[in-house]
């Protein structure tokens, strides 16, 4: 048995739209929870939501017989903080069962002493699938685009990119080289055979007498010694390549 939400609230325990969260905090966690309040407050966009997850998440199994599992809410307040965490089992069984303002997202009071199993988050937080998760967020999106966007207005998007001086060391640029050179034989060569032209058919073999000339160079570099006794065969060795 399966519900979306336990309805008859516990001994203690506080309603979502009602939990408080320390807004100087900068950490990860108290944003997640506030986009999920905002969810369960905007009623339209649960109720989606609630049926979205009750339609999805293991449609063959009927959901109100059996021994009760974990509401459809915690699996999806356990999978977006797992997602958007990117966290493994571990630490999502760490938190659900020791952080506090996440317990009260979950439903759990103070004096609510439950504790999840490290099985029942895979098994349940795995119902999660990728379709799925696709679905979510393009109902979730179009609520967020519903609090800025004014009437009938577009919702229009700006970005900006910026050049930032680089200091690229002297084996990046051979190591840079020797992609620009591979790639440019290989289509090359594959253009040239589409064209049934035999200049290119030894093109394997101009690839690896390139990469020995490169492997030559990068050796020549790479003791200190060497470097120091014998700077012209460095040079050397870089422009042969």
């Amino acid at each position: 048995m399966r519900i979306v939400q336990n309805a008859q609230m516990k001994l203690g325990e506080i309603d979502i739209s009602e939990i408080k969260f320390d807004l100087r905090s900068r950490d990860d966690i108290p944003k997640i929870l506030r986009g999920l309040q905002h969810l369960y407050i905007n009623v339209p966009l649960r109720e989606a939501v609630f049926a979205l997850l009750e339609s999805d998440i293991a449609p063959e199994v009927n959901k109100r017989n059996g021994r009760p599992g974990m509401t459809l809410w915690n699996i999806l307040v356990c999978g977006v903080l797992r997602l958007d965490l990117n966290i493994d089992y571990d630490r999502l069984y760490e938190l659900v069962n020791q952080h506090r303002t996440l317990r009260q997202m979950l439903g759990h009071s103070l004096y609510d002493e439950k504790a999840y199993a490290y099985q029942t988050l895979v098994d349940n937080v795995g119902l999660l699938t990728p379709e799925l998760l696709d679905k979510l967020n393009q109902l979730i999106v179009e609520g967020g685009h519903a609090l800025i966007k004014k009437g009938g207005a577009v919702l229009r998007g700006r970005c900006d990119s910026f050049v930032v001086e680089t200091n690229v060391h002297f084996p990046t640029d051979i190591s840079l080289l020797w992609d620009a050179m591979r790639k440019a034989i290989t289509l090359t060569a594959q253009w040239s055979e589409s064209q049934q032209f035999s200049d290119w058919r030894q093109y394997r073999h101009n690839l690896r007498q390139l990469k020995q000339k490169l492997r030559h160079a990068q050796q020549s570099k790479r003791s200190r010694t060497q470097a120091k006794q014998n700077p012209a065969g460095i040079i050397q060795a870089h422009r042969i390549y």
